[in-house]
């Protein structure tokens, strides 16, 4: 059995159907600075890189 890398865990979330999902940067500070519209965009999750989720997959078999 593989360990699971947990920073790799932490950071993304795999849904029901298979879809690797991770947090927009840029909502911890300077929102200021940053449309309304901005900052409610950067709080849904975004789908990740095909090259990304091979990564997920290998580090987290867990999660599949």
């Amino acid at each position: 059995m593989i360990k699971t890398r947990k920073s790799i865990a932490k950071k993304f979330k795999v849904t029901a159907t298979g879809k690797v999902l991770r947090r927009t940067p840029g909502k911890r500070h300077f929102l200021r600075n940053k449309t309304t519209k901005q900052k409610r965009s950067m709080s849904k999750d975004k789908p990740a890189a095909p090259g990304v989720v091979r990564f997920v997959k290998i580090g987290c078999p867990s999660l599949f």
